[in-house]
């Protein structure tokens, strides 16, 4: 080990031991080692074997001294330009909605090709903590999850349950579970006040009552309480959908759902639930209708389908590029808007023949991109709820728009702030203006140049400044990525498949 390594890692190890509040004797003891031990190392004067370092970031918690463990980042030398062909993988958010769903089943849940990341791993910590059985079967990341027969929910992981956001769609599948519960206050993107109320008004007709205190949520049950009139939500969201359907399905009976997301994950929910045995009628409508069981025990075995979200960051990332790819299983009914207005902006690419997905249900296209001139759309881009387009592709049109000829304007009516992260495109030469927490008007046509950026502590955002990159000359570095992993599997690896030169390091 250099010197210099040495010396940085003694400098961090003496930094996470004050964050401590240790001392180098505390330190020493917790080793099983000399306070003069300590003292070397710190100051860089001893050398150490992994085991070492491993055993000194367990005594001080520390990720940063913890072996392979520190923030990722990534170098990006640019531009690029990409070729081949790319297979679009099974959609994050209908992964992390089945895995919550799972709770509903006392049988085994298969599902195949789940999206192996960070969010994805979060839950699997969670369930296990609930004595949920989880194993990964096979490289085609296929995930077999066996329940207790009683959940406990009395130790469950905190640490996991806080990074992320989708803990709270254990409301709906535990509420039939456990007559009181708790769980601790969700994490994940920092995407501005999405308060918990609009679950609550889903949920309180099966008897749900949940009080936000000190970090977690404290709910209770009361059985007397059942839907008596369609259960209408005030706004069109797919998480809260997904929580008064898990409701639903454990309620013996029917219960309306009307404004209802249509949404993919959602339709995933609803044709996984069906395998249960669950009645469903109105799939792809704002308006569902669930026939519930009193208990639910059976062996299933469930495909979610493609990722409409991936599939839009594989199109921007070859427009942005001016690249040729092919991008297969693309689930066309979640892109059709989205193409639409490539089309009118001058994007070009060809689309094979419709096929079907391995759900039986949802229908994928294979799309090749075509290098094309494109200019700014006549109207203002903003999303809407399905069919319209998808609020998390929109910030992908932020980077699209950078290299339109002509002026764009992107509102996100539905985030405050998300909008804000936009504007780092600018620093890799964007014209990027900020109108309000909601708008953004982008003129371009952009040549785009390499800097150095931490990543945004939104997904979308994160992924639309790696695109840029992409297009950037000369060398740039994206640091604390931590959040694409969040929603992305391996995407620098499956870039650089494609062309892309991305490499993945960590500061020692």
């Amino acid at each position: 080990m250099s010197e210099s390594y040495k010396n940085r890692i003694g400098n961090l190890i003496r930094d996470a031991r004050k964050h401590r509040g240790l001392t180098q004797h505390q330190l020493a003891d917790l080793l099983g080692t000399s306070q003069s031990a300590v003292n070397r190392i710190e100051k860089g004067h001893q050398n150490m074997s992994l085991e070492m370092l491993a055993r000194i970031g367990a005594a001080l918690d520390s990720e940063i001294v913890a072996v392979g463990a520190g923030p990722t980042h990534l170098r990006v030398t640019g531009p690029t330009t990409l070729s081949g062909e790319i297979d679009v993988k099974t959609s994050k958010n209908a992964g992390v909605a089945l895995l919550c769903a799972s709770l509903l089943n006392r049988g085994r849940t298969t599902l195949r090709k789940v999206a192996r990341i960070e969010e994805v791993n979060r839950l699997l910590e969670v369930l296990n903590s609930l004595g949920v059985q989880t194993r990964w079967l096979n490289d085609d990341n296929d995930l077999e999850i066996v329940p207790p027969r009683e959940l406990d929910l009395t130790d469950i992981d905190e640490t996991a349950a806080r990074r992320t956001r989708s803990i709270i769609m254990f409301l709906g599948p535990l509420l039939h579970r456990v007559d009181t519960f708790e769980l601790p206050y969700a994490g994940g993107c920092d995407l501005g006040t999405r308060t918990v109320e609009p679950h609550m008004a889903a949920l309180r007709p099966f008897g749900l009552e949940v009080k936000a205190t000190d970090g977690s949520y404290h709910a209770q049950v009361n059985r007397a309480i059942e839907p008596v009139r369609p259960i209408v939500l005030t706004e069109r969201g797919d998480t809260v959908t997904e929580n008064a359907l898990m409701a639903a399905a454990l309620h013996p009976g029917v219960t309306v759902i009307r404004n209802a997301s249509s949404n993919y994950m959602v339709q995933d929910l609803c044709f996984y639930l069906q395998r249960l045995g669950v009645t469903v009628e109105g799939i792809g409508t704002t308006t569902l209708s669930v026939t519930g069981l009193a208990d639910i025990d059976v062996d299933v075995d469930y495909a979610p389908s493609e990722d409409p979200i991936e599939a839009m960051s594989l199109v921007a990332a070859a427009i942005v590029t001016k690249s040729e790819i092919t991008i297969r299983r693309v689930p066309i009914e979640f892109m059709e808007i989205e193409l639409a207005l490539l089309e009118e902006m001058g994007l070009q690419y060809d689309r094979s023949e419709e096929y079907v997905a391995l759900n039986g249900h949802t229908r994928l296209v294979d799309i090749t991109t075509k290098p094309s001139e494109l200019h700014a759309p006549l109207d203002k881009i903003h999303p809407m709820p399905f069919p319209g387009l998808n609020i998390d592709n929109l910030p992908f049109f932020a980077v699209i728009a950078a290299v339109a000829e002509g002026q764009t304007l992107l509102h996100d009516w539905v985030y405050e702030n998300r909008a804000i992260y936009l504007t780092d495109l600018n620093k890799l030469g964007a014209k990027v203006k900020l109108l309000d927490p909601h708008r953004v008007m982008i003129e371009g046509p952009t040549s785009f140049s390499g800097t150095e950026l931490v990543c945004p502590p939104a997904l979308r955002p994160a992924v639309v400044i790696l695109l840029a990159m992409l297009a950037s000359k000369g060398t740039s570095v994206l640091r604390s990525t931590y959040v694409i992993h969040r929603g992305y599997e391996d995407l620098a690896e499956r870039l650089n498949q494609l062309g892309a030169s991305i490499e993945t390091f960590r500061d020692i």
